[in-house]
């Protein structure tokens, strides 16, 4: 699938000076809405609810599909030597206990959408996968099969699902037990009529894409589906419209949401190609817009870069899945819902937050974000954000993780040691950033981004403005943050801030004799030079999350001032010596 180059020469158009703004976005679900939530999931244990589970059962698939993405190779190994890893966190498979499930929230979701099923196909011949697989359903069934269950039976865990059993049905439907492979097809049937009451229950997002697309599978999988197919590509539209902006960005803003969305549809997509069919073409106009907008917020790694809660991912897994989408195109440059704008310039990629953080009742971990950005110089990350709220391992506190969504976990400028959108002690987003001004000027010779938002004026009084500007050849950025005062708000005496750089795992800095600048050596052996002016600087510890989820210790440059009433200006520049 190729993206016309008028459409994306259209979705990459934004008008200097325009507002983005955030409407309603410091509000989590209300208590009647969560109060219906969890009245929706009582209804599932009520007798009426398994009267709606009945109905004829499948004796076999209308069709196999294919899955278009490599599993984990590493995963898949564990699988085979008997151990469940996911994200720091390994479970013994013959000690695996579905009852006691003492896991984590990361670990509990793969092993209850069967993703591992990918990861064991990646690395085992169908002999050697099916004892281990049918192992694990047969134990799954055992304990879920007729009980509804508010995790095992969430929505959007039940499209994966039948996205995943679908797909590698040959390693969990090869036994010659037909009572056994009769209570998986029983258990894929009785799934499938509890999504056609639930899928628009979930989040908007990938969470609902995930319900739809199940929906979808089991209409064109199950004998006798077309009703439901009908009705799920008309759901699955919905949650399109609801889950990804008109630039093909998630809602969420999380790169790796994005990731998982395309990785759906292109399940799905192979779900009809098995049975000699197009994706609709509400679908393929989401993976045309998706696409373009994930590789917008990728460096020169061919990882993502870190916003909302992500980390990087591993190169191998993006890879697979935009190869899976069958969309070839080039990267969005000027995302407007999306909210991320990239500049790129020799060897050099530029990644900018110019959008409010996402609507709290949209996302579960947000970040404070806005105004950072991450720059790298061919497949070297030398300024990145510590990212991976959400994707760090099990064994990093939460505490520390729910430190990585701060405003100081970004490079950026911080006031005052606050964040520029609050964030509640129950995890949502609270008041902050609600508009964000910016500006783009391009050339062969320098681009410019110039960018405000307002998250500090109501306990500041300051309006945060950065000026970025990358040279031609990549080998120069130079950047202006401005406090300039706005608002009622008037304090007496300085108020402190801090801009903040955290340096990409290997990049080790040296302070200058003069102490306004600092030498960054890049792994590789390239040099670059920072130099600042307006505050002190300082080089301090700090960490990244890797594409696997550890954290890595690096340093950052911190450049340190107070404002006075008028406001305060840091000019600084970083310039590649070698």
């Amino acid at each position: 699938m190729n993206a016309e180059p008028g459409d994306i020469a259209a979705q990459d158009g934004i008008e200097e000076g325009k507002r983005l703004m955030r409407v309603g976005g410091d509000k989590g679900l209300s208590l009647a809405e969560r109060l219906s939530e969890r009245l929706q999931m009582m209804t599932w244990r009520t007798p009426i609810h398994g009267m709606r589970l009945k109905g004829r059962y499948p004796l076999k698939l209308v069709a196999v599909p294919d899955d278009p993405v490599i599993g984990d190779v590493k995963r898949g190994q564990a699988l085979l030597r008997g151990e469940i890893v996911f994200r720091g966190e390994a479970r013994e498979l013959d000690a695996l206990n579905f009852a006691r499930r003492d896991w984590g929230k990361p670990f509990a979701e793969y092993v209850h959408s069967f993703a591992w099923l990918r990861d064991l196909s990646t690395v085992a011949t169908r002999a050697q996968g099916a004892p281990i697989a049918e192992g694990l359903m047969a134990r799954w069934i055992g304990a879920y099969a007729d009980k509804v269950d508010a995790l095992a039976w969430r929505p959007d865990l039940w499209g994966r699902r039948i996205l995943f059993w679908t797909a590698h049905a040959p390693l969990i439907l090869s036994s010659t037990d037909l009572v056994y492979r009769s209570s998986v097809l029983n258990a894929l049937a009785r799934g499938a009529r509890h999504l056609d009451r639930s899928a628009d229950k979930v989040p908007a997002g990938a969470q609902r894409i995930a319900a739809w697309c199940g929906v979808i599978a089991a209409g064109l999988l199950i004998p006798g589906g077309e009703p439901r197919r009908s009705f799920g590509e008309a759901g699955l539209a919905r949650a399109l419209a609801s889950g990804l902006g008109d630039d093909g960005g998630s809602v969420s803003r999380s790169p790796a949401m994005l990731v998982d969305t395309v990785m759906l549809l292109a399940m799905l997509r192979e779900v009809y190609a098995a049975r000699g069919e197009e994706l609709p073409g509400t679908v393929q106009a989401a993976l045309a817009a998706a696409v373009p907008a994930l590789l917008g917020v990728m460096h020169g790694d061919r990882a993502l870069s870190s916003w909302q809660g992500c980390g990087p991912g591993t190169p191998e897994h993006v890879a697979a899945v935009i190869e899976a989408s069958g969309v070839r195109t080039r990267p969005l440059r000027q995302a407007r819902d999306w909210g991320y704008q990239r500049l790129a310039a020799g060897s050099a990629v530029l990644v900018v937050d110019a959008a409010p953080p996402p609507i709290a009742r949209l996302v579960e971990g947000g970040c404070a974000s806005t105004l950072a950005f991450e720059f790298s110089d061919g497949p070297v990350r030398l300024i990145v954000n510590c990212g991976g709220a959400r994707a760090a391992v099990a064994q990093l506190p939460s505490a520390f993780a729910e430190g990585l969504r701060t405003t100081a976990a970004h490079s950026t400028l911080v006031v005052g040691d606050s964040n520029s959108t609050a964030i509640h002690v129950d995890g949502t987003l609270g008041r902050g950033v609600g508009e964000v001004e910016l500006s783009r000027q391009e050339s062969d010779v320098a681009s410019r981004i110039e960018a405000s938002h307002d998250g500090y004026v109501r306990r500041w009084g300051f309006i945060h403005r950065r000026q970025l500007m990358l040279t031609g050849d990549g080998r120069e950025l130079r950047g202006e943050d401005a406090l300039l005062p706005q608002g009622r708000k008037r304090r007496s005496g300085n108020t402190p801030f801090s801009l903040r750089f955290h340096l990409g795992a290997g990049v080790q800095a040296s302070p200058t004799a003069d102490g306004l600048a600092a030498i960054m050596r890049l792994p590789g052996g390239a040099l670059w030079q920072f130099r600042c002016r307006g505050g002190a600087l300082m080089i301090e510890d700090s960490l990244w999350i890797d594409g696997e989820g550890y954290p890595s210790a690096t340093q950052q440059l911190v450049v340190s001032g107070e404002a006075a009433a008028g406001g305060a200006n840091i000019s600084w520049a970083m310039k590649r010596a070698i």
